[in-house]
């Protein structure tokens, strides 16, 4: 796993200056709180004295991070040593007690995480979509990127959606990042007419080959957007997967199908999944996905050469 991908760890909401807050990139442990100026801070939860968590610790008045094992107390921005109980605070504490601080960056409703706390921070990517919410999957991350390819409704439901086996477009690169449309139909009875299509609605994926952060777009035959969301999927400890979703309804949805998406939660993304389903899942638009990544890869490796 390279130490300069952006992961979006935790929705904005979820990070205060009250108590600290616990998140994993694969096995590396991180906390996460907001300081005096309200900037998200992240260094490895790990105290350098003892091991113990950080995350178990509290949020000094400074905006510093206290053990909660003997107190020792970090900076949140260099995660440098400040101050031990009982030792006079102008004492130069050595540089190697230190926690080690992680690159943060907020934007749209979502933090982000780099394990290179140098590493230049991504562009900035919009407004934070209002309804939010995390979930944690017994599922490798791998394999849940896979699913979302193969068969979405494993992963998340749509109020009045359901989606159908028939791909509109295959999985195919664009602009650095994987792409699918996928035909629905309302999970309302269903006639077919001469005049209406069997499948009135559609649900584009483009997911980031890296993190598999995605963004859905869910429109109707007419091309009005009915829904718009992002999930951002992490690897966690134990071959879990955390995620972190945010979604809008379109104010403007016309039928009644679609306005009736707006009668409780029109997004909803599961906590657990299907094990016997998804055994049987047949791999199809996954298939193409790996070998799209060493496309991208390669052509990434050639543009970083030329520069």
């Amino acid at each position: 796993m390279s130490d300069e991908i952006w992961w979006a760890v935790a929705r904005s909401e979820e990070i205060s200056a009250e108590k600290p807050f616990n998140v994993d990139i694969g096995d590396q442990p991180i906390v996460l709180w907001r300081d005096t100026d309200g900037i998200v801070r992240a260094l490895e939860d790990r105290c350098p004295h003892r091991r113990a968590p950080l995350s178990l610790g509290c949020i000094l008045g400074s905006g510093a991070i206290q053990c909660g094992y003997h107190g020792w107390t970090f900076d949140g921005e260099s995660g440098q040593l400040v101050d031990i109980p009982n030792l006079k605070s102008e004492r130069k504490y050595p540089p190697v007690y230190k926690a080690k601080p992680f690159g943060v960056h907020e934007s749209a409703g979502f933090v982000r995480i780099c394990l290179d706390a140098k590493a230049p921070p991504p562009a900035d990517d919009g407004y934070a979509l209002p309804l939010s919410g995390t979930s944690t999957v017994a599922l490798e991350h791998g394999q849940y990127i896979a699913a979302l390819f193969d068969d979405p409704s494993l992963l998340i439901s749509i109020k009045g959606v359901r989606f159908s086996p028939y791909l509109l477009a295959e999985l195919c690169e664009q602009e650095g990042q994987l792409v699918m449309e996928r035909s629905c139909q309302w999970a309302s009875p269903h006639w077919p007419a001469p005049f209406t299509s069997d499948f009135p609605i559609s649900l584009r994926i483009a997911t980031d080959p890296v993190t598999g952060e995605s963004d859905l777009t869910l429109r109707d035959d007419e091309f009005n957007l009915l829904l718009q969301a992002t999930l951002a999927p992490v690897p966690g400890a134990r071959q879990v997967t955390q995620v972190r979703w945010r979604a809008m309804l379109s104010p403007e949805r016309p039928g009644l199908a679609a306005k009736a998406m707006g009668l409780g939660a029109p997004l909803r993304v599961h906590d657990h999944i299907d094990g016997a389903a998804l055994r049987v899942l047949k791999p199809s638009a996954s298939i193409h996905a790996d070998d799209l990544r060493e496309k991208i890869a390669a052509r990434t490796d050639q543009q970083d050469e030329v520069a």
